[in-house]
């Protein structure tokens, strides 16, 4: 099935305004500037967060010059937060693109992500809207504390699942659910459906980041990410927590401490992998992610009147889930 068709289908116009907009905001007159924002350009995407903006306008109230904004904004700092995640990481790929930092080197990848970010600051002041900027400036605040978090984490001796799910819900989830609320505030939602929206989003985001953890157990050369990647930085995810939490296996949680204190070796990390599969890791987390699909299906029949634009939610939720890359 076509998703991102359906998805689409009732933002077509708005979504090519969009586009026009977001690529004159990554526009400028400096040779070296305008070619690192060229080469970001090229990495499009299906634009996933500034669809899920424009659908929670269209229905609550309509899309509207301030929805354009708010969404290129976000758009925006998300861009910013990625040029800067891959310095961090010292990521050679992005999406199976070379990463900013790769081909411009680390100088120039910081001060391009600080310029994408004031970019981002100077579209969410052209809304005119107190609680949008709020918004904004709230989520890189959270965006960046998750990182943080998420840098903890490693050197913690803990299998926890909470401090996992804190990490990702200030960090996907939160960006998910910033797109919702500020998608329907700006088609001039009340406070209660804000609150739904919010719901929706964090929950979609969350199935997002699980999504995107299970790849980690697969070879993914299509988006330029090796089977372990998140290991070989340190991350433990759902799948290995449950397998490690479960069994208790002395063996494979002295290899987890390794991945933690970055110690680990390839084999060590395939054969962690292997032990999550064949301990039911994978089962678990795309058990957690078809919950929150069901409570989220369930939130949509209950909140949102448009036949068309709920069609199209439901096929995002179902492209998020269902998704090989």
């Amino acid at each position: 099935m076509d998703y991102i068709s359906i998805i689409r289908q009732p933002i077509a116009s708005e979504l090519n305004d969009f586009n026009d907009l977001f690529n004159r905001s990554l526009s400028h007159t400096n040779g070296l500037l305008q070619q690192a924002l060229d080469h970001i350009r090229q990495r499009t995407g299906k634009r996933m967060r500034p669809m899920l903006i424009l659908l929670m306008a269209k229905c609550n109230g309509g899309i509207t010059d301030v929805t354009q904004h708010a969404a290129v904004g976000l758009e925006l700092l998300h861009t910013a937060s990625l040029v800067h995640d891959d310095v961090v990481d010292e990521s050679e790929e992005r999406r199976g693109q070379a990463s900013v930092n790769h081909v411009y080197g680390n100088k120039v990848a910081v001060l391009v992500g600080d310029y994408i970010l004031s970019t981002a600051l100077l579209h969410i002041s052209y809304t005119h809207d107190e609680v949008i900027v709020r918004y904004l400036a709230e989520l890189g605040r959270t965006l960046s504390n998750g990182e943080i978090e998420q840098l903890e984490n490693t050197h913690s001796k803990d299998f926890s699942e909470d401090a996992y799910y804190r990490v990702i819900r200030q960090k996907t989830a939160a960006l998910f659910e910033a797109c919702a609320a500020m998608g329907a505030l700006s088609g001039g939602a009340n406070e209660e459906d804000i609150e739904y929206a919010k719901e929706f989003g964090r929950n979609l985001g969350i199935i997002f980041q699980i999504r995107d953890d299970i790849f980690d157990y697969y070879d993914q050369s299509k988006i330029g990410k090796p089977t372990g990647n998140d290991m070989a930085e340190g991350k433990l995810t759902l799948p290995a927590l449950y397998a490690l939490n479960t069994t208790n296996d002395e063996e494979m949680t002295k290899i987890a401490y390794k991945v933690k204190d970055g110690t680990v070796s390839k084999e060590e990390i395939a054969r962690l992998v292997e032990f999550t599969k064949a301990n039911g890791g994978i089962d678990y987390a795309e058990k957690k992610m078809w919950e929150l699909h069901a409570a989220s299906m369930a939130l949509l029949d209950e909140e949102v009147e448009d036949g068309e634009v709920k069609n199209s939610l439901k096929a995002y939720l179902d492209f998020v889930i269902k998704r090989d890359m």
